[in-house]
This record gives C-alpha cells, sequence and structure tokens, in this order.
C-alpha cells in the first residue's frame, strides 16, 4: 500500500485554482471496497474549505485505472486537505482495499486547457502555454474590438467590460483553447 507523498500535490503559493487528478489501481476482486473508501475520502475532503467538488471515475475494466479528481480554490486549500489529519485517518485506514496510487498530476491555470483525458503527462512549459493562449485570444480581441466593443458604448464601463470579459472567456474555454492545443499538441508536448 503506498501513500501519496505531499512534495507531488503540493503548488505554488501564487497560483489560482487547483485541480488533482490521482489514478490508482484496484487489485481485482477489491473494487467495493475500494469505491466505498475512494467515496469516502472525497466526501470528507468536501467539507474542506476552499473544496471547490470533485469527481470520481471508474476503471474501465481489466488493467486500466480508477480517477479520483478534486478541485480547489487555491494553493492553501488543497494543502490544508493534503496535510489534514482527517486525510491521513483516511489513508491510515485503507488496508486491505488492494489498492495503490499509480500517478498524481496537479493542474492550476491554464495547464486544464493542455490536459489530455486519463493522461498523466505533465503540462507543457509555461511559455508554451502562454504562446499558445496569445495565438488563442488575439483573434477574439480583434473581432471583438471591430464587432462587440462598438455596441457596447452605451453601457457602463464596468458592465461592457463584464460582457466583454464573459464572452472572451467563453469562446476561449469552448472554442480557441481547444482548437490551438490541438492545431499546436505536436508542440506543445512532443
Amino acid at each position: 500500500m503506498t501513500t501519496p507523498t505531499l512534495e507531488h500535490a503540493t503548488v505554488p503559493a501564487d497560483s489560482g485554482e487547483v485541480n488533482l487528478l490521482i489514478a490508482r489501481r484496484v487489485e481485482p476482486g477489491h473494487e467495493a471496497s475500494f469505491e466505498r473508501w475512494a467515496r469516502g475520502i472525497l466526501d470528507c475532503a468536501a467539507t474542506f474549505p476552499g473544496h471547490l467538488g470533485y469527481g470520481f471515475f471508474r476503471s474501465a475494466g481489466g488493467d486500466a485505472p480508477w480517477f479520483l479528481v478534486h478541485r480547489f480554490r487555491d494553493a492553501e486549500a488543497c494543502r490544508a486537505w493534503q496535510e489534514s489529519p482527517e486525510r491521513a485517518a483516511w489513508f491510515a485506514d485503507c488496508e486491505g482495499h488492494h489498492h495503490s496510487e499509480i500517478a498524481r498530476r496537479r493542474l492550476t491555470g491554464m495547464e486544464t486547457w493542455f490536459a489530455e483525458p486519463g493522461s498523466t503527462r505533465p503540462a507543457p512549459p509555461r511559455w508554451k502555454m502562454a504562446v499558445s493562449a496569445t495565438l488563442a485570444i488575439y483573434p477574439i480581441s480583434v473581432l471583438g474590438s471591430l464587432f462587440l466593443a462598438p455596441r457596447l458604448t452605451a453601457l457602463p464601463v464596468l458592465l461592457s467590460s463584464a460582457v466583454l470579459a464573459c464572452v472572451f472567456n467563453v469562446l476561449m474555454t469552448y472554442a480557441a483553447m481547444p482548437a490551438v492545443s490541438r492545431l499546436l499538441r505536436r508542440w506543445l508536448t512532443p
């Protein structure tokens, strides 16, 4: 039985939202006890301040791992959970469940745009993410300045800025970043 080490899960103090993706391998025949343990530890983490939610994904079968996902408001909320006596108690009580951690990945900020589902490969370097984000936001900014901003001039600055930020965010999240990360995949993660 392996207990995850904290150095894999801690994040810099200046980062924003933190997502932890943990892959665990469960020995055949022990899936039910592992699922009870996993749901218990996820529910326990959800009671901590700054915990934004979690996900639990069963194995696809065979040797495929099970995935647990935690979302935290920031690095401090993540650290509070990782160093808590409650978490330590869950790991002290997991003997006999026949599971072990095989991978852990921490995603902060833009890294989530570049993460491949089911992959534990590290995110690209920040400078590559910055270049990619610039390539994605540039056409949105130009088009927004030409077509959307002129239609918002009658609104107060704070409201027009909020509309622009909302539109830009949606377009970046659902259109531009998926397209750019797909186009630059080989360059981003050779």
